[in-house]
């Protein structure tokens, strides 16, 4: 006898009464249920969703699926050594149609998170989903509604959510106790991988364990080349979001969430440019990506500003022979002083205190185990990053990079009105500047840089004030059938 399960149940009782079929509903689960989920791109860091998903108590890992036959079979092959199976597949349509799955992971190419994020939902399968949740603003807003619509537990990755420490500072924050906040400030300043130059590589045919046509997806019909796939896919426009949209989602979600009642900003603009270590037979300092390797982005959120700093040379030896170090963190200045490290340093003083303790209530358990624990709670208000905090942080990337996009090179000399707000602001570009200089022997006051405009941002409507231009950055064109749907 076939086992009745809420979803056979809904199905029969709905089209019962109303004559209509439905969308699956994924099952609620009781507590010696094992919750089937999958994991979907799997070469990077799908690998830790595996990882997090293997083993854990209640959770059967049911299924994987990437693009690359390759990557597949290879991380197949670990369960079948050890008698576990997985279910693969190469094409998510396939994936999502199985019913038996509850639940889906994703850790695709950027731009794919939020169509796979909506396909799963309208097929009643919970999401966990890699930052940044959107390629683009209409996106994240799509992902949003489609959690609404189809009651779906919908867990962003941002770790940071997870964090007590980080925390207790935005509740520290919050208490009023230092005064206002004037400056949340974040960096995302990292080596490797591609950050310094990934120079240029040839147009030939995909490979043929790779199926290209999905890989590209939402993206436009173009050429393959061995820049894209696996990694350095971040560093253009059709499928990452530069390092800001990167590691840097991290820290701009801490820094949106530092600011008190904090949304989205009343304007953004942004400047930097892609300086790398020169290719033998290209022009000096250019390689074949697109996003900045160093950009400087302010927000002003009725008030306090985000600054946000990206260097990607760093850490390790220039032309001069320094390295200049790495950093990914966050630091809020205030009126009565700085918050950084978990400490409050009161101004004028490098002797630090103790922060105010304030309760914090958090959902249980780490990113990982607090998604599981909402699935078969079906409490949304439990997730550490629900879907609609995860919209808003990746937004203010989209929102810098909208800014850097629509910008113009001007003279290294230029020293834009913004550069006075407050002497964070100020101290980044004169850190870029150094370092640029340092690490290349490039001296920015004698060549130019990418000055994006200062634009005016209705958080409400979320778009633009009077900017065609800027507007048409909130989506894009979609590649027939991977479409983000305008209604989910």
């Amino acid at each position: 006898m076939k086992r009745i399960t809420r979803r056979n149940f809904m199905k029969r009782t709905v089209a019962v009464g109303a004559g209509l079929t439905v969308a699956p509903f994924a099952r609620v689960q009781g507590a010696n249920d094992a919750i089937r989920v999958a994991v979907v791109g799997i070469n990077g860091r799908g690998g830790s969703h595996i990882g997090a998903f293997d083993g854990m108590e209640g959770v059967r890992l049911a299924g994987l699926c990437d693009v690359d036959r390759k990557v597949l079979e290879g991380k197949a092959k670990r369960f079948k050594d050890r008698n576990t199976p997985v279910e693969t597949y190469q094409d998510i349509r396939k994936l999502l149609d199985n019913k038996n799955i509850d639940a889906i992971s994703i850790a695709t190419t950027n731009h794919w998170h939020s169509l796979a994020t909506i396909w799963a939902c309208q097929a009643g399968k919970d999401v966990y989903v890699e930052k940044p949740c959107s390629h683009n603003i209409f996106e994240g807003r799509k992902c949003v509604e489609a959690a609404e619509k189809y009651k779906r537990i919908v867990q962003h990755g941002t770790q940071g959510r997870d964090n007590r420490s980080w925390a207790k500072q935005v509740a520290a924050i919050a208490s009023g106790k230092y005064g206002k906040l004037l400056v949340s400030k974040a960096w995302a300043s990292k080596n490797g991988r591609g950050r310094w130059s990934i120079g240029f590589m040839p147009h030939k045919e995909p490979p043929e364990h790779l199926d290209f046509n999905i890989w590209l997806g939402p993206a436009p019909e173009q050429p393959y080349h061995e820049n894209i796939v696996h990694y350095n896919w971040h560093w253009f426009w059709d499928f990452g979001n530069g390092e800001i949209g990167n590691q840097g989602v991290h820290q701009m979600d801490i820094a949106r969430w530092a600011i008190p009642g904090g949304t989205l900003p009343r304007s953004v603009i942004s400047m930097g440019g892609r300086w790398v270590n020169s290719t033998e037979g290209h022009p000096p300092y250019t390689d074949q990506a697109q996003t900045p390797n160093c950009q400087l982005t302010v927000m002003d959120f009725d008030g306090p500003l985000l600054v946000f700093e990206v260097i990607g040379l760093v850490d390790r030896a220039g032309v001069d022979g320094k390295k200049y170090p790495k950093k990914v963190e966050n630091e809020f200045y205030l009126e009565e002083g700085v918050i950084k490290g978990g400490k409050f340093y009161p101004k004028g003083s490098d002797k630090s205190e103790s922060l105010v303790d304030v309760d914090v209530e958090m959902g249980p358990g780490k990113i990982f185990e607090n998604f599981i624990h909402c699935v078969r709670s079906r409490k949304r208000n439990e997730l550490h990053a629900d879907i609609t905090k995860a919209h808003l942080s990746a937004a203010c990337c989209h929102l810098g990079n909208i800014s850097y996009r629509l910008g113009e090179q001007v003279s290294g000399s230029t020293k834009p009105d913004v550069l006075g707000k407050h002497e964070e602001v100020a101290k980044s570009w004169e850190t870029i500047k150094e370092t640029v200089k340092g690490t290349l022997g490039l001296d920015l006051s004698k060549s130019t840089y990418n000055l994006g405009p200062m634009l005016t941002f209705d958080p409400e409507k979320e778009r633009f004030v009077d900017n065609r231009r800027a507007n048409q950055l909130i989506t894009r064109r979609y590649r027939e059938p991977f479409v983000v749907p305008t209604e989910v």
